[in-house]
């Protein structure tokens, strides 16, 4: 089963110069339940646009998604946010964490804005802590941790859901060697849990972080496709 299909996807921007930049071009993608996905390519790629498109943050100048059998085009701006919180994961490259709470608070946001009660919110928020190794830093707030604690902090709040797909932007680019084996080790194996049925596609400019999706394809001017099961030929 799919829990995304993207359909000739196009995205396109005024410049400053008033000329229409093209960011997308007739992307296609489909992504099935429990895959795992690396999408690689240098900066300005189209990466983090094709991420936000995915995942409604932002609508495609011209082609459709579905998530999790879903047409985004068919909802307005209250019902893509309602959709975010309780079938989206994000992790962004800048954390973008709440700086005047804790850690835990910070984990806790989105299970209470899906309606968890207090209790069962903080005790979710505090097992997702531990699978990061955060534990010890749970009441502390974003500017007493680490930018890679700061990054974990943001991968257990983007878990603790249970989303149906994660999407991650760099998720490892604030975090040193082992921190970063180790997320992606987790990442695999939350992916392939049957119990935790997520799709998630994490987005990297670093080479040395595809091996850990099944599913590799680049972005880049060249027009290279990996995988003919992801983007074919299509961003510029």
């Amino acid at each position: 089963m799919n829990v995304i299909e993207a359909r000739e996807l196009s995205k396109s921007y005024i410049g400053g110069d008033g000329g229409r930049v093209d960011v997308l071009n007739a992307v296609s993608l489909d992504v099935r339940r429990g895959e795992m996905i690396a999408i690689v390519g240098a900066s300005g790629a189209g990466k983090s646009t094709l991420l936000h498109i995915l995942g409604a943050l932002d609508r495609p100048s011209a082609g459709e998604v579905a998530l999790d059998g879903e047409s985004l085009g068919a909802l307005d701006d209250f019902q893509l946010s309602r959709l975010r919180n309780r079938k989206v994961g994000f992790v962004f490259q800048f954390h973008h964490l709440l700086r005047e709470f804790s850690a835990l608070e910070n984990v806790m946001m989105p299970l209470r804005i899906s309606g968890w009660d207090a209790h069962k919110a903080r005790a979710r928020a505090t097992d997702m802590l531990a699978r990061v190794g955060l534990s010890a830093r749970s009441t502390h707030r974003p500017s007493e941790m680490s930018g890679g604690e700061q990054q974990r902090t943001a991968v257990a709040r983007a878990l603790a859901v249970d989303p149906v797909v994660v999407l991650a932007d760099e998720p490892s680019g604030n975090l040193d060697h082992a921190n970063a084996e180790r997320l992606h080790s987790n990442s695999r194996s939350w992916c392939e849990t049957s119990t935790l049925p997520w799709s998630s596609s994490l987005i990297t400019r670093r080479l040395r972080c595809a091996p850990i999706g099944r599913c590799c394809s680049r972005m880049a001017g060249c027009r290279k496709r990996m995988c003919g099961r992801c983007l074919p030929d299509a961003v510029r």
